[in-house]
């Protein structure tokens, strides 16, 4: 609907009741432009919408990849949207990622948290709400924006400048993004897999990321000790995720399947099998064993049969088996093919660093399987992003035959190599890496979980060494304030950010000449309107 047909519509009700006569018509039209979502379910049945067709447009062309970043507060998510509109014009192609790993360390009433599934499980999805409630706000603080200018125009005279406004109020795109959410290994069970579910997707996420670790022994994607489970465990999950979308009618709604079994050596489970070459069978194949004769046989010990023989697997004393050594790639295959064959729409592989030829080999194999599998990548900070490049070109040159007798492999990451060309060479491939990831290894969405927890380190890390020393006032003004104002950074008029003007504007509708607002000539955000 247009601003003027809402207006219409509120005329229509406000005339059918004598007693609301006080109320203005273009108010309530305002109003129901800035809270254009009324629950979340709202939001992710509409976000859910823009995954979907953003999907279709990547297996068209696949330079129509998608792009994240991790935030773990509100007006993180706010700020990184209105700073995406403001250099792109559009949203388009750009979401958030919720990362439990950011929650455990951030968000838990115990204190920072290693990413073990310790923190409140409620955290994640109070999460999702927390950010959907500041980009609703970001939405209802431009859209205010755009009122004032149009009230403006209207009191000026200028008509035409009040119907260009009110093209952008009918065109205003929201701040209100597809949220790619962690819920894990689900937290429990798969009964405490759906209710949580439900819990994410009532306060608005539309995807969910679910790993195939055991739950109570959940480690970072990026650490050691992983353990996974047999894939019937893991549909399990993937169903519960499926079932809470369907109950609550969001039936577009995404699940991105993660395996973490590249860098998982072990199980804690033997899986189920019926017969040969099942899915059971298939996951035990990959076990660590050792043949064994009846005479053999010690006190306790588990068995299995393979092939006829009679197979004692690697048990270790943790009470958790062994995979065989340099399996992790087919275990990977196999865990995306069976998941994307049972519910997932999405896949993500933990790989131990960002290397193009690896995962686009492991994706070759799933599209034999399944042509239009898509993955979810994690641009994580847990890789050393220039030694790992700069270590890349270094092998590229040896194998041309190249002279490199100017370089050390082991000490690539000094400061030293900077500048150099090999450095310029992995630079280049960094800048790209998305890009050419996207075309070579079938991945739909580039994301980093944790870009604000280092951002909030080094920029404090910074002001604290400015102000604490020589420069004083002048590290933060310098520093900060000042480039906010060069760079046009919104929060340099923190009032207004944080709802006033919104704030004033309902003071107006409601108490009419008698409104008591903030933002007259003694605020001192006056000072920033130049």
């Amino acid at each position: 609907m247009t601003y003027q047909s809402k207006i219409i519509e509120a005329q229509d009700t406000i005339a059918a009741e004598p007693s609301w006569s006080g109320i203005a018509a273009e108010s309530v039209a305002r109003m129901r432009l800035q809270n254009r979502f009324r629950s979340g379910l709202d939001i992710a049945r509409h976000t859910a919408r823009i995954m979907r067709e953003d999907m279709a447009a990547y297996d068209r062309d696949p330079a129509h990849y998608t792009q994240s970043l991790g935030c773990w507060h509100g007006f993180i998510g706010q700020q990184k949207m209105i700073s995406i509109k403001k250099h792109f014009g559009t949203t388009k192609g750009r979401y958030l990622y919720l990362s439990g790993w950011m929650v455990a360390a951030l968000r838990s009433e115990f204190g920072p948290l290693p990413d073990q599934s310790m923190h409140e499980k409620t955290s994640v999805p109070a999460l999702v709400e927390e950010l959907y409630t500041f980009l609703r706000q970001a939405d209802a603080r431009e859209l205010g924006m755009l009122f004032r200018d149009l009230d403006k125009a209207h009191a000026a005279g200028d008509e035409i400048e009040a119907k260009r406004i009110e093209h952008a109020i009918d065109n205003h795109e929201t701040h209100v993004v597809p949220i790619i959410a962690d819920i894990d290994a689900g937290f429990g069970n798969a009964e405490a897999t759906y209710l949580l579910a439900r819990k994410f997707i009532e306060a608005g996420a539309c995807c969910i990321q679910i790993e195939n670790q055991v739950s109570d022994e959940k480690q970072c994607g990026h650490q050691d000790g992983k353990v996974t489970v047999p894939h019937e465990d893991f549909i399990a999950k993937i169903r519960a995720v499926r079932y809470a979308f369907m109950e609550l009618g969001v039936d577009e709604g995404l699940i991105v399947a993660r395996t973490d079994s590249l860098g998982a050596g072990l199980t804690k489970q033997i899986a189920f099998t019926r017969e040969p070459g099942d899915i059971g069978d298939r996951y035990n194949g990959f076990l660590d064993c050792e043949e064994v004769a009846a005479g053999e046989l010690g006190h306790g010990e588990v068995l299995i049969t393979r092939d006829g023989k009679l197979m004692r697997p690697k048990r270790l004393p943790s009470n958790l088996y062994q995979f065989r050594s340099g399996t992790g790639e087919d275990r990977c295959v196999l865990d995306c093919i069976h998941a994307l064959e049972n519910g997932a729409d999405l896949l993500w592989i933990e790989t131990e660093k960002p290397h193009i030829g690896q995962i686009g080999g492991m994706v070759r194999r799933i599209r034999e399987a399944i042509p239009n599998a898509k993955l979810v990548y994690n641009n994580s900070p847990s890789f050393n992003w220039t030694l790992n490049f700069r270590q890349q070109v270094f092998d590229a040159w040896e194998a041309e035959g190249r002279d490199l007798r100017g370089y050390d492999r082991a000490k690539l990451m000094s400061v030293d190599y900077d500048g150099t060309a090999l450095a310029d060479e992995a630079d280049e491939r960094i800048r790209t890496f998305q890009k050419d990831a996207a075309r070579e290894a079938g991945i739909f969405h580039h994301l980093i979980t944790l870009p604000t927890y280092h951002t909030a380190a080094l920029s404090t890390d910074n002001l604290a060494r400015a102000y604490f020393g020589e420069a004083g006032m002048l590290g933060y003004v310098k520093g900060v304030q000042r480039q906010e104002i060069r760079q046009g950074i919104a929060c340099v008029k923190h009032q207004n950010m944080a709802g006033s003007d919104i704030g004033d504007d309902h003071k107006e509708y409601f108490a009419g000449e008698a409104a008591l607002k903030a933002g007259g000539t003694h605020n001192t955000m006056n000072q920033f309107a130049a």
